[in-house]
């Protein structure tokens, strides 16, 4: 599940791209205007989405780790996009290297240069349009660049990653939240889709939950995601690492989901109040950990682009705070 490279990126509606879509421009959703900030380069490429963007400012930060880990519990509750990925991945052998992979698509696409950003992208395409899986319910067989598919994992994707972050202390105005759906349409763009099929905004992704609820179940494949998202192999030295670390991590994901993901999934779905809580103090000791520092782990994007770009290009929501004060006062829009 998600997009990467070695693995089905399974959502619905819209059609596909034409296949020399690699070949063209970035195409942005109507209603933003990424591009390089003030201060930036004026020759630079700034990518697809630019220091402009709330998806440029928001994707530095470390809870989208955590937002990951939920969409990949989100992804897994339809039933035809996670046998995708049951027939065509490795991820339990390679679990780790699966979520760097996931990491470094999105890193690339946000903060990576135009050409390596469509590139990233033609290489999913041309991945997914190779793959097929077995319709549990029908037992025909099916793409996994079906474009229902490649939707609800777009979805499942940006409403995560957009919720952890707000709620774990990110401050988006709903305008700037509404930004963030429609800018990563350029995202459902390179990896198949029409962008006038995908949400645009906060509203027209809560419709699109609504109306794909009746198709979600959590069948024998989500409850294998389940399990392995609470016990990923590792070697047997760092299981005790594992279980002090990562399922703290994973359990915020799993209760980070609404509240009818986890009756589909039947497990108990801890007090919403409790889980606010948690990430709040989990993002507050995650950004603790000097940027820079964070920054440097590979494959290092975010610094790569600040050189591209220079200085005044470095990631931060606080960033987005001062523009909305800004905007938001008397005699302005």
């Amino acid at each position: 599940m998600g997009n990467t490279a070695t693995g089905p990126g399974p959502g619905p509606r819209p059609g596909r791209e034409p296949e020399q879509g690699a070949e063209q421009g970035p195409q942005h959703g109507a209603g933003h205007g990424p591009g390089p900030a003030a201060g930036t380069g004026s020759g630079a490429d700034p990518g697809l989405y630019g220091p402009a963007s709330v998806t440029w400012q928001c994707h530095g930060d470390p809870m989208m780790w955590i937002a990951g880990v939920r969409a990949l519990y989100l992804q897994a509750l339809h039933p035809r996009a996670v046998r995708g990925v049951m027939e065509n991945s490795d991820f339990r052998r390679d679990a780790w290297g699966r979520l760097m992979r996931t990491a470094d698509f999105v890193g690339t696409l946000t903060y990576g240069t135009t050409e390596a950003a469509e590139r990233a992208g033609g290489r999913v395409r041309a991945i997914h349009r190779r793959l097929s899986a077995t319709d549990p319910a029908t037992g025909r067989t099916f793409p996994v660049d079906d474009p229902e598919l490649l939707l609800w994992i777009h979805c499942a994707q940006i409403d995560s990653f957009l919720h952890v972050l707000r709620r774990s202390g990110i401050v988006l105005t709903p305008a700037q939240a509404d930004r963030y759906v429609d800018e990563n349409r350029v995202n459902a763009r390179l990896v198949g889709l029409d962008p006038a099929g995908v949400p645009a905004d906060t509203a027209q992704l809560a419709a699109y939950f609504e109306k794909v609820r009746p198709e979600l179940a959590a069948g024998p494949d989500a409850l294998a995601v389940d399990d392995f998202l609470r016990g990923p192999p590792v070697h047997p030295l760092l299981v005790p690492g594992r279980n002090l670390l990562w399922r703290p991590l994973a359990g915020l994901a799993y209760g980070s989901l609404p509240g009818w993901a986890h009756q589909l999934y039947g497990r108990p779905a801890p007090s919403p109040r409790g889980v606010t809580r948690r990430l709040r103090l989990t993002g507050r000791v995650l950004r603790s950990i000097p940027a820079g520092l964070r920054w440097k782990l590979p494959p290092g994007h975010i610094l790569k682009a600040m050189r591209r770009m220079g200085p005044a290009s470095r990631p931060s929501p606080y960033t987005l705070r001062t523009s909305a004060a800004i905007l938001d006062r008397p005699g302005r829009a």
